[in-house]
């Protein structure tokens, strides 16, 4: 198949070149090389590049940017996709759209499967959930995939944060009320390669396995990274910041389990990779 990729740079982009580029033909673009906010160019560069799949990994991620750049925000998480949307059905190509678990506003107790009620609570998320609106409006082919706790080798990160603080802090605070599955981009990436060699489309949740809060978390790669030092938990409201966040938004698999996947590793097995393979 002959697949674009946009934010081709970014973290997850990354991985996606690494599990895709020995068995498919790839369309790679930036920012700089397909300005998703740009209709006219969107249009005209997807008729003629011609995809069979679009997989969208572009997006303003930074959740607390989102409150204070709001129009930025809409423009890349939810017009830019509308703008892609359209594209795709005018060369008649599917799309995958990575989505996120602050589409929920966290007050659910048990894991949240696909259809759980949607309410974000935060910039970032409602701007997310207008793409996935667009998409669902404009095209019948398309896989909606919700991810949780993004982390992996390019770019910036929690445990990658965790970690460089442990070089001159043995002490570090974190947030103990805020529960989810931290999920490693390589297996995310493997799972979005799955997913496009079938024509299962819908909205997916695609996490690691297991979950934790952040403080669990940090406490986690500590133990595993050998370094010695005490996570003092806070609260979240105590750790004040710009954006509302989900206090738990653990994402149930269950479309991907029901169409024969194989439910991805637990998250503790996947940051134990993760750590090795940047000591």
């Amino acid at each position: 198949m002959k697949i674009l990729i946009t934010g081709s740079n970014g973290m997850l982009g990354h991985d996606l070149i690494e599990v895709l580029k020995d068995s498919h033909e790839l369309i790679l673009t930036t920012s700089k090389t397909l300005d998703i906010t740009d209709e006219n160019h969107v249009l005209d560069f997807i008729s003629q590049s011609k995809p069979d799949v679009v997989i969208n990994a572009a997006a303003y991620t930074d959740v607390d940017g989102c409150e204070q750049n709001q129009e930025l925000a809409y423009a890349v998480n939810s017009e830019g996709v509308r703008n892609l949307a359209l594209a795709c059905r005018q060369v008649d190509c599917a799309l995958v759209h990575i989505s996120t678990d602050y589409v929920f506003d966290g007050s659910a107790t048990e894991p949240i499967g696909e259809d759980g009620e949607i309410g974000p609570i935060s910039v970032y998320g409602k701007s997310k959930l207008k793409a996935e609106q667009a998409i669902e409006e404009i095209l019948d082919k398309f896989y909606i995939v919700r991810t949780a706790w993004l982390y992996g080798i390019n770019g910036k990160n929690f445990p990658k944060t965790m970690l460089e603080l442990a070089e001159n802090h043995s002490q570090i605070t974190v947030v103990y009320d805020e529960v989810g599955t931290p999920t490693y981009t390589p297996d995310l990436a493997g799972a979005i390669f799955k997913l496009i060699e079938t024509d299962y489309y819908g909205i997916y949740h695609i996490t690691n396995s297991d979950y934790c809060s952040w403080c669990e978390f940090a406490r986690y790669i500590f133990e595993i990274a050998g370094k010695d030092v005490k996570v003092i938990p806070v609260t979240a409201s105590e750790f004040a910041r710009p954006a509302p966040r989900p206090s738990y938004s653990v994402l149930e698999n269950k479309n991907w389990i029901d169409k024969g996947f194989k439910p991805l590793r637990s998250y503790k097995d996947a940051i134990k990779e993760y750590i090795e393979l940047i000591k």
